[in-house]
Parts: structure tokens; sequence; C-alpha cells
């Protein structure tokens, strides 16, 4: 089993005495892309620099490259740890031409072969043609494979990104993304990515961490973050959906305002007992013929589908998201049925019930 290229234990940081991150832990594989994902000021673009070495840690432990990199009281010099940085602004030099941007970090490198390397990393990234050019003559997305092929001229063991995209308009961004990702699984890069894009995370990211006032809620793939997030806030924050009061009913499944839910649920607790349910969109389909009734609330139109929220007959509210040919409005009611593969739920403690 290959050793993690980067693995954060336990880190902690603060700013003037106040903490911004807490006991944060998690690594990455060789090759691996990870996102921290998460709303300003959850901390995740302070994880970005601490493992860069721009700022100290108050407890833990960074390793890169089975190396430890920095603990309390002691920072690797960022020169020193082969991160590479992409900024949110990109940082380039204007008066500097794309050739001489990329070649900017490779100025100890004989000539020859700096030419070679830098000729390499602008084709690899799709600019091999605009070495004259500069900045301000380049388009945002253009701008940005500038800024990755400075980082990748380096030759880093880890590449770390903040908010990447988030200059760009939204085709444009979704299209970089891709494109991005193709070129770090190519080359075989192992990248860190602070977003808070969930969509973006989940398409660039073989791992994916939520964040939420410092502290990691979840680690895991984009696919058990969405369908088994671990608590009620990466539930609410990752995705749409509502979590929904139910009762335990051993031996038959959850009972709730949407009917009796059973789908790949292992029910633990008493008879009876509290739980939150979570449901998402998809989970509930619309079916005039069903027996099961409830009020549109509000319709929001998103050319193929419309979502709605809907008022069940216990007054509980859910969403659904529907085909957009089936027009209903506000005040009308509408069959439905759930159709929950698999039933999430969280005790009183706002814990993931396995």
């Amino acid at each position: 089993m290959s050793k993690p290229i980067l693995e954060l234990k336990n880190i902690s940081l603060a700013y003037d005495r106040q903490m911004v991150v807490k006991s944060v832990s998690f690594s990455l594989k060789k090759g691996q892309i990870g996102c921290l994902l998460g709303a300003s000021g959850c901390g995740k673009t302070t994880i970005l620099r601490a493992i860069a070495g721009f700022e100290p840690l108050v407890g833990g432990e960074i390793h890169l490259n089975k190396q430890l990199v920095s603990r309390q009281g002691w920072t690797l010099p960022p020169e020193k740890r082969s991160v590479g940085m992409v900024f949110q602004d990109y940082a380039l030099f204007p008066h500097l031409s794309v050739f001489d941007n990329v070649a900017f970090g490779l100025r100890g490198m004989e000539r020859s072969e700096r030419l070679i390397r830098i000729n390499e990393i602008l084709d690899m990234v799709g600019l091999g043609e605009t070495h004259n050019r500069f900045p301000h003559e380049l388009s945002g997305g253009q701008q940005q494979r500038v800024a990755l092929a400075r980082s990748l001229a380096l030759r880093p063991e880890l590449l770390v990104m903040d908010e990447p995209f988030s200059n760009l308009d939204v085709t444009l961004r979704e299209r970089l993304s891709m494109e991005v990702r193709d070129i770090l699984k190519e080359f075989g890069i192992t990248a860190l990515i602070v977003t808070h894009n969930q969509s973006e995370a989940f398409a660039l990211a073989d791992e994916v961490g939520v964040m939420d006032r410092g502290e990691m809620q979840q680690w895991n793939t984009p696919h058990s973050i969405y369908h088994r997030p671990a608590t009620p806030f990466v539930a609410q924050f990752v995705g749409e959906g509502v979590l929904l009061p139910g009762k335990v009913r051993m031996g038959r499944g959850v009972e709730t305002g949407l009917g009796m839910l059973c789908g790949g649920v292992e029910l633990e607790g008493p008879e009876g007992s509290s739980v939150s349910v979570l449901i998402r969109p998809e989970d509930v389909v619309h079916d005039d013929s069903s027996a099961v009734k409830a009020e549109v609330l509000r319709r929001t139109f998103r050319g193929a589908n419309v979502l709605y929220s809907l008022r069940l007959e216990n007054g509980d509210q859910v969403l659904a998201l529907v085909p957009s040919h089936c027009e209903h409005s506000a005040g009308e009611k509408i069959g439905i049925q759930p159709y929950v593969q698999h039933v999430v739920l969280y005790d009183s403690a706002s814990a993931l019930m396995k």
C-alpha cells in the first residue's frame, strides 16, 4: 500500500490566539486530487498556507513525502518543501511574457535544459503558441493555465491551488476545471485544491474534505460525502435536501410524513425513538396516482427540471425534482412517492447512524 505524499496529523492553527483550525487530519497518496470544501472563513485557505509553509502550527504535524515539515515551534521554509502554489489571482508578472513568467522559478537551471522544460510545460497546458504574449493579452482561462504551468515547471511533489477558478465565468470554470483535472491525472500530479463550489469539488476530486468553523466534518470520496454524509451539517451543506423527522419502527423501517422508509437502513435504538432522515429532491418522485399528496409551496424553474418545495399532509416539508413539462402552481396538491434507495439517519446527538 503506497505511503501518503501529504499527511496532516491533528493540525491546529491560530491568529492572535483565536483558533481558526482545530485538530484537522487527512492524507493524500501520490496522484490523488483532494479538495477542501467550505464557506468563507472556515479555515480551508489557512490549511493550504500551512501546507505551503506560510503559517506556523500551534499543534499537530504536517508530513510531505514522509518528511516532517511542520510542527509546533518549527516550520521548514516554503522554498524547501517542493510545494507548488497557484493563487486565486494567479499572481502573474504583468511586465513578463508567458515564457518568462513560467521561467521565473527556474533561474538556476542551465539555459538549454530550462528551454526544454518550459516548452514541455506550455505544450502540456495547451499554451505552446503563446511564448511571447503578455498576461493582459490572454483570456482568464489562459492566465490560469500560465499560473499552473509556472508551478508545474518546478516539478513539485505537491500542487496546492487556492480557489483557482473563482475569477472565471461559470461555463469557462466548468470546462477549465475538467482540463486541469485531465492534466493532473495524465502526469500523476498530487494536488490539493480549495473551493467553496461543491460541483467543482465533486468533479475534480478523488477525496473531498468538508470544513466548518475550523473543523473537518468529513473527509471521503465525493460519492460518500453526498450519499453518506457523516453529520447533519454535511448533509445540508452538500447538495439539496431536508432533514425529515421520523420514528424508528423495529423490523419495518422509519415512519415519516412520506410514509414508511426502509431502503438499506440498519436500525439502531429503541422502538419509537426520534431520528432525522435525509431526503434529497431525487428521493421524492412525482406520481399523480399516488395516495400520498403534497401541496406545492414554491417552484424553481431549472430548464429540464423544476425544483418544487412541497408541504406534506402532516406539515413537514420536502423538495422534489420534477421534469419541467409537468407544470404545477403554488397551492396545488400533487401526488408523490418516496424513492429512497438508502435511508440516511441521524440520532439526537447529530451523528450518522450506521
